[in-house]
């Protein structure tokens, strides 16, 4: 069984042609027509390449990308899309994207670019590296999900805990909705309340605040959302 791509892609016509092509250099290709359906693949399966429209239905590809990156941040992404100009590249590359190709395309350009970033893309070295963050004496290691805080405390985290950390954390100094909070840690089809974004708010100024009562990381936006600082403003 070859490499595991993923292709997503709403045009059946253009899917067809690059899923046969796929095919034919020896990958196993799986194919969905949907944002939604490319983020219950990656929930489920592994892969070692997405290949991602951005114009598709029910969830667009900016939204699946950063939903992909808060879940894996080594399998590569390559955006193919009609929205060629450079702030939707540059978007693209922001929320995680290793690469960006405009349509129309080159099909053995397509073929070459899914190649070298396979070639790049080193699973069993990746799988070994260490994903850390640190913010005063705090330490967030998304690979193993663990933490160390400045109080001393050693824990494991959930998966839910490492997204919403992660998610604040990319966007640090940038305020975060709500909104935006459910639809990428949470997804699109069961929303929790409100409440318990907020619970693990506290939870994380419990860890990794001097003063949980006074916290300078974990910043409530009041009606809006919540924004992390690391206190650097980097």
């Amino acid at each position: 069984m070859g490499q595991r791509i993923l292709l997503v892609e709403d045009e059946a016509h253009l899917r067809d042609v690059i899923r046969l092509n796929l095919d034919l250099e020896g990958y196993d290709v799986t194919s969905v027509n949907n944002g939604k359906s490319a983020l219950e693949e990656v929930e489920g399966k592994r892969f070692d390449l997405v290949l991602l429209d951005i114009m598709l239905p029910e969830i667009d590809g900016f939204k699946v990308c950063e939903s992909i990156r808060l879940r894996n941040m080594k399998v590569p992404i390559l955006i193919v899309s009609a929205k060629g100009g450079s702030q939707d590249k540059i978007q693209g590359l922001k929320l995680g994207a290793d690469d960006y190709l405009a349509k129309p395309f080159n099909l053995e350009e397509l073929l070459l670019r899914v190649k070298n970033l396979l070639k790049r893309a080193d699973p069993i070295g990746a799988s070994s590296q260490v994903e850390q963050y640190q913010f005063g004496n705090n330490v967030v290691d998304f690979s193993s999900y663990q933490i160390m805080t400045s109080k001393g405390l050693k824990k494991l985290l959930s998966k839910k805990e490492i997204m919403l950390l992660r998610l604040l954390i990319d966007r640090r100094n940038s305020v975060v909705s709500r909104e935006q909070i459910l639809e990428s840690v949470w997804g699109y089809d069961v929303y929790p309340s409100t409440r318990t974004i907020d619970n693990y708010i506290l939870a994380f100024r419990k860890y990794f605040e001097e003063n949980p009562k006074s916290p300078k990381y974990f910043i409530s936006i009041r009606g809006i959302g919540y924004k992390f600082s690391n206190g650097s403003g980097d």
